[in-house]
């Protein structure tokens, strides 16, 4: 395959050439690629990714209609703020190492960010198509083809580093903020060990998203990437039990940056939620993603329910709930107690889950469960919803209609209605302040209260999205090498 892409660019050069004197009408009128999928009938039944990629034609086309402003108000969208027009515009000369090459100027992982990001309320939200009325660039559609053809086409190119300065920091963490803390801190010279709690490097870029929409395989090229340049990885060590912060120390580390994540699961405090069947998303997504649970002969299984009920609206509900689906549920429903427009999720994601057959019962929030016998749950209770009226931020919010009790069979519950900040290592450093969240407290630069320790990702902002993870990495890298490069 990476040949083909290599002989297509080569035919198509001389449709780059017209394309670079299309007018700027000509070029709005090129309609927005869509992105090729597997058929729901068959990706149901499997784990392969649904989003198949844009063929250099594709890419190439869709990359013509970017109209190169003079301010590219895309940029201001990006966290990691990438030079989109300038990656953007490589693809179109058929430059794609070049466009790959930008990426990583600023991006640790853009192959990732390519798949997972949504970019429909970041980059493509600011394009000046918007303001026109017509669908925005594909931005992320791109920044995944390049990453993806530097990958097959086996000539990654490994952005340049400093000769080493000889000092030590240690990452806590091996999600996106720790990630990208790790790619930048390197690419200045610093050395770099990264400690993971799990087996797997990646965090919730292995645990938490299913490969239909993340495949381990461009995970573990961005990590390959990472080793390239000099970091160090090491799984099963939990900072704060494990190794302990002054043990760090003791190691010759001079900064920490802690990216623990915000892994512990929250529930309703409903009746029921005990019963056997009743799980959060992180556990049922790491038993499956990270554990194979599923598979014959799997040391960690999970229950393979036919009615499941996922509660909640937002991206983890829909790979727990598409997940689902592909465990054999022959009913997948999501519970959400707002209409399908307040829903987080990104809208294809959705869409995608509409499509695999599962079933959306909004306005409806659980109030309690039952179960069978054995003390496995058999039925959930919901309570019909209508929307109020909006309160100060302008977000109508939901409100019980009187007696509208609604009775679900179900075998499985998965419940996906957020996450709190992991509180291992704020509660084993003495002097590291928390707020009344749970979460790291830091100053603009990422600093903690403790001067060597700083923090990003979701042990600081409570759960959010990778991309914004992933700016707080860069930026902590910024401020924590500004300041240990003063005191040299």
């Amino acid at each position: 395959m990476s040949q083909e892409i290599i002989n297509e660019g080569r035919d198509a050069a001389w449709r780059v050439q017209l394309r670079d004197e299309m007018t700027a009408k000509e070029r709005t009128s090129i309609p927005r690629v869509v992105m090729p999928q597997l058929d729901p009938a068959y990706r149901i039944t499997c784990n392969e990714e649904v989003n198949q990629g844009l063929s250099q034609e594709q890419a190439v086309l869709e990359a013509t209609r970017c109209l190169d402003c003079p301010t590219p108000t895309c940029i201001e969208g990006c966290p990691v703020n990438i030079a989109i027009p300038d990656f953007i515009k490589n693809i179109q000369r058929g430059d794609i190492h070049r466009a790959a090459a930008v990426l990583k100027q600023t991006s640790a992982l853009p192959a990732v960010c390519g798949r997972v990001c949504p970019q429909e309320r970041q980059c493509e939200s600011r394009c000046i198509y918007n303001k026109m009325k017509k669908p925005p660039v594909a931005i992320g559609y791109l920044e995944r083809f390049a990453a993806d053809t530097e990958r097959m086409t086996a000539e990654v190119i490994v952005p340049s580093e400093k000769q080493s300065n000889g000092i030590r920091v240690a990452v806590a963490g091996s999600g996106p903020a720790g990630l990208s803390f790790a790619g930048a801190m390197a690419r200045m010279g610093f050395e770099i060990d990264v400690f993971e709690a799990l087996h797997e490097i990646g965090g919730v870029l292995k645990y938490g998203i299913p490969e239909f929409r993340l495949p381990n395989s461009v995970v573990d090229a961005e990590l390959d990437a990472l080793r390239a340049l000099g970091v160090r990885f090491h799984t099963d060590t939990v900072i704060g039990k494990t190794l302990s912060y002054d043990d760090l120390l003791n190691m010759g580390f001079r900064g920490i940056f802690v990216a623990s994540g915000a892994g512990l699961p929250r529930f309703m405090g409903i009746p029921g939620e005990n019963l056997s069947g009743v799980m959060s998303s992180n556990e049922y997504l790491t038993r499956i993603n990270l554990m194979g649970a599923g598979r014959p002969g799997s040391d960690t299984p999970v229950i393979e329910g036919r009615r499941v009920a996922v509660i909640g609206g937002g991206n983890t509900a829909m790979d727990s709930v598409r997940t689902a689906r592909r465990m054999g549920a022959e009913r997948a429903m999501i519970i959400y107690r707002r209409g399908m427009s307040e829903m987080p999720a990104r809208v294809e994601e959705i869409e995608h889950a509409k499509e695999e057959g599962v079933e959306f019962l909004t306005l409806c929030n659980p109030v309690r469960y039952e179960g069978d016998e054995r003390g496995r749950v058999a039925r959930m209770f919901v309570q019909r919803m209508e929307l109020g009226e909006p309160d100060a931020s302008g977000r109508r919010s939901p409100v019980p209609i009187e007696g509208a009790i609604d009775e679900i069979e179900v075998d499985q519950v998965i419940v996906s209605v957020g996450v709190s900040p992991n509180p291992l290592i704020p509660s084993n450093i003495d002097g590291l302040n928390v707020t009344n969240r749970g979460t790291i407290a830091v100053d603009n630069e990422h600093r903690s209260s403790i001067p060597t320790i700083f923090a990003g990702g979701d042990i600081v902002r409570g759960g959010a999205t990778v991309i914004l993870a992933m700016g707080d990495g860069r930026q902590a890298a910024a401020s924590m090498a500004k300041s240990l490069l003063a005191d040299e």
